[in-house]
């Protein structure tokens, strides 16, 4: 959807994220209080989080070192000096009357991530910044008929905003954006992406032009909390800019929500500029000041991030970028495949554990954490294709058993006599019955029907029942009509 065709011709969609990423920490970015998901309202709450007099905030070191690490994970620029800044505004979550974040001098400069499309393009999408600030508590405005109830356990929780440059061109890209960053923050340990608890939402500012020309007017839809909404939300939002446009209208710069119900967004308010939210210096708290020797030792704990696993899958075990691409995503996935491969063929690998495990893990609902068939017992399976016990059409058998009962493979294959037959002398005489009971059809193999051994070797794997090994009843047929 990188471009939209309208009824005067082509629009190109511009799209920026400003992704705000819950920070893993146990307690909250100022305060001692736990930052645990799902406890009772108003029970994790500090005399700090509820704004009470003379409370002084004291920075979380724990929090910072996260900010730093996910920085260095977008291979971004640290700066060694950055500042706190009071960002003003009223709202009956928020208990201070502001909050704490950073504007000017952030923990985090420019970086980049790389992003991998599904037709096997990549492309760059530049990181502005990453600064830390505080969450904001919950309004619930359906728990009473008259009144909102406010919930302050998320308040005062840190929060990493990372802001995207401008440089998305389809829903696709910024879908793809936003997995790639959460793998990234999955694998360096610094937020657990889980996008329904509200630990990583998505601010989507999207703008149409026509191709060229300079960037038109925004809008930014605030707080969207899943992957397939952004994408949503992006076209829904996109399609109607284009439609104000070419009516002879123009867009206002305003804040919307993307309503999930009906699949629309609706304008929230106008855009606040920075200048509404009269930032100042927070006078409580110093300007945070990094030692480069800190830095660097963080940089040198960085474990293997997504694209250098990818990188290393393809060089080692020979993987397409599409299989390395999948089993990277997740850090889990690509662990389990590591383990398979300790004893196993890469590519059948590959290939088991991207079309048959995963296949079997989605449909019943299960994480490769809760898999019934563990590594070693998938890698089992494998050897036992390539050394040619069993053939790849029974081992699917044997492996839905395994997947049901949790039993090795060679368990079940000695249990329901799956051996494949390489017996040679065995497989002779079967081929040897195949072609006695269908001369008509051996004539026109000799007369230049070359298809039909396909035929043949089908009625001798039937006699077999499936077990003899499908190489060598080819190699003998061959020998034996065409030789």
């Amino acid at each position: 959807m990188s471009m939209i065709q309208g009824a005067t011709g082509d629009w190109e969609v511009v799209i920026g994220l400003e992704v705000h990423a819950q920070v893993s920490s146990k307690a909250k970015l100022f305060s001692g209080a736990s930052t645990e998901f799902g406890a009772e309202p108003n029970t994790q709450v500090s005399f700090i989080d509820a704004a009470m007099p003379g409370m002084l905030p004291v920075i979380n070191g724990k929090c910072v070192e996260q900010a730093v690490r996910t920085g260095l994970g977008l291979n971004a620029k640290i700066n060694l000096y950055s500042v706190f800044d009071r960002k003003n505004y009223f709202y009956p979550d928020l208990p201070q009357g502001y909050q704490i974040s950073q504007y000017l001098q952030p923990v985090v400069g420019e970086g980049r991530v790389t992003v991998d499309l599904a037709d096997g393009s990549a492309r760059e999408v530049g990181i502005t910044r990453l600064h830390l600030e505080q969450d904001a508590g919950k309004s619930l405005h359906d728990q009473h008929p008259s009144m909102t109830m406010v919930d302050l356990n998320r308040s005062g929780v840190a929060l990493m905003e990372i802001v995207s440059e401008p440089d998305m061109r389809s829903s696709e890209e910024a879908g793809a954006y936003l997995a790639k960053l959460r793998s990234i923050l999955r694998y360096l340990g610094t937020c657990d992406g889980n996008m329904q608890e509200g630990s990583m939402r998505a601010d989507v500012n999207v703008s149409v032009r026509r191709p060229g020309e300079a960037f038109g007017t925004r809008c930014e839809i605030k707080n969207v909390n899943s992957i397939r909404f952004v994408k949503q939300a992006i076209e829904y939002e996109a399609r109607r800019q284009v439609d104000v446009l070419e009516d002879g209208g123009t867009i206002d710069q305003e804040t919307r929500l993307y309503d999930t119900d009906r699949g629309v967004t609706r304008a929230m308010r106008t855009k606040e500029e920075a200048h509404d939210y009269r930032y100042f210096p927070d006078p409580d708290l110093l300007p945070l000041e990094l030692d480069p020797n800190w830095v660097e030792a963080i940089k040198q704990s960085l474990p293997e991030l997504p694209d250098q696993k990818k990188a290393r899958f393809e060089k080692d075990f020979g993987l397409s970028p599409y299989d390395a691409d999948v089993l990277v995503a997740e850090k889990e996935n690509a662990e389990f495949y590591e383990q398979v491969v300790a004893t196993a063929d890469p590519k059948l690998a590959a290939n088991w554990v991207i079309t048959e495990l995963f296949g079997a893990l989605n449909k019943a609902g299960r994480g490769i954490d809760d898999s019934p068939v563990s590594a070693e017992a998938l890698a089992g399976l494998i050897v036992r294709i390539t050394d040619n016990t069993i053939s790849g059409r029974i081992a699917k058998e044997v492996f839905e058993i395994m997947f049901e009962t949790g039993k090795p493979a060679d368990a079940i294959i000695e249990e329901k006599g799956l051996k494949q037959v390489t017996d040679t002398g065995a497989i002779e005489a079967m081929v040897d019955e195949v072609i006695a009971a269908n001369p008509d059809k051996v004539a026109d193999v000799k007369a230049g029907k070359d298809k039909l051994i396909g035929w043949f070797v089908g009625q001798v794997m039937k006699a077999s029942q499936g077990k003899a090994n499908p190489q060598m009843v080819n190699d003998l047929l061959k020998a034996k009509l065409l030789g």
